[in-house]
């Protein structure tokens, strides 16, 4: 692994979630707070601040300008951005995200350049408007550091994308203890991919998208018992600051008490005592007992699917609710996570059901989905 891309820790700052003035106005960052929050991380020895071009629609960039690049030394810090090159209209728009983003970040260079959410059919437009080439001609001209990609995709895919593309520098990938040894997410088997083509790793959701901060009371009796002192979310940051080849974990942060919490849980890291991994294995598996549907993810009922619903990922999606007791995250996850083959989809002809080997009423389940999210 090329220690020249390691930042100064493996806290990073996600700047997907940041404070506003206005609850109804995605864009009125309060650059104030938002100041006092750079501060305090930077002031604890962090220097990674990941976001997005389509981050608070731009503004995440922008406000990343006024309470970081302006403030302090441009190599005091990294910055990570990412350009969705699937949801452009052409290769041309593609390719300018870079500018706009250096534009909106005030300054002539990234340290972390992602072509973001690659895989399933969105990796076709990457191909199309040639953004393998584009990230290594910018990383030659000195506007890129380093260039990587992120994706919401299986080990397989990534062992493709990896084996295709071997000049990419790193990759960002979900991963959390929940989904470690989860049937359809598998992150352990995406880390041993990433490791095997000697790719370090970025963090995201290592909290789920905040699920493992609000755990259902069964899971977090087990947790408080064991370190009656520690919060939820430190238990996820530690799960992956101690995992081998990581770069970076990132942490949404939409407040100050957030951001004072995360970085001394950072501070104070060590890996789990064995007493720690029995209790953390102990409330994996109650959220698993939590789980509706025994869906074991082999993917049989999606080869004889005639409408491309995508049934794994639907069946995981209400499992999500049972085991998080969180309506309204799960439809937000549904609303992409299955854009290619939604519930409604289903034309109930029953092939699913004569493939399934857990023999799950898989009709029913997909009837309840699409009036549950869609």
């Amino acid at each position: 692994m090329n220690q020249n891309i390691m930042p100064a820790s493996k806290m990073g700052f996600g700047c997907m979630r940041l404070p506003l003035l206005d609850e109804s106005d995605v864009a009125s960052i309060d650059i104030e707070l938002f100041k006092q929050m750079v501060d305090a991380f930077m002031e604890a020895g962090n220097t990674y601040f990941d976001t997005a071009f389509v981050y608070h629609n731009g503004a995440s960039e922008t406000a990343l300008r006024e309470a970081l690049v302006k403030r302090y030394p441009r190599e005091s810090f990294t910055l990570a951005t990412k350009c969705l090159a699937w949801a452009m209209p052409d290769g041309e728009s593609a390719k300018n995200c870079l500018d706009v983003s250096l534009e909106r970040l005030g300054t002539d260079y990234v340290d972390y350049y992602l072509l973001h959410n690659v895989g399933g059919k969105r990796t076709a437009k990457f191909d199309e408007y040639g953004m393998w080439d584009f990230v290594q001609r910018e990383k030659e001209a000195g506007r890129i550091r380093f260039a990587g990609f992120s994706m919401h995709d299986n080990a397989d895919t990534l062992d493709q994308l990896l084996t295709a593309h071997p000049e990419m520098d790193f990759v960002q990938l979900q991963v959390n203890y929940l989904d470690w040894d989860d049937p359809h997410n598998k992150a352990s088997r995406l880390m041993e991919v990433a490791q095997k083509h000697g790719k370090p790793v970025i963090i995201m959701e290592p909290a789920r998208g905040g699920r493992l901060c609000n755990l259902p009371p069964q899971a977090a009796q087990v947790l408080e018992k064991a370190a009656p002192e520690a919060g939820q979310a430190q238990w996820a940051y530690r799960f992956c600051w101690n995992l081998p080849g990581v770069l970076s974990v990132l942490s949404g942060m939409s407040n100050l008490q957030q951001t004072h919490e995360n970085v001394a849980s950072y501070r104070d890291n060590v890996p789990f005592s064995p007493a720690e991994q029995a209790a953390l294995d102990e409330a994996v598996a109650v959220l698993r007992s939590l789980a509706s549907v025994p869906c074991t993810s082999c993917n049989y009922c999606v080869k004889g699917c005639p409408a491309n619903v995508q049934i794994p990922k639907v069946m995981e999606l209400l499992n999500l609710e049972a085991m998080t007791n969180d309506h309204q995250f799960v439809k937000d996850l549904y609303s992409w996570q299955t854009a290619e083959g939604p519930a409604s989809a289903c034309i109930q002809c029953g092939a699913c059901e004569a493939m399934c080997p857990q023999q799950i009423d898989i009709i029913n389940q997909l009837k309840r989905a699409a009036e549950k999210y869609e």
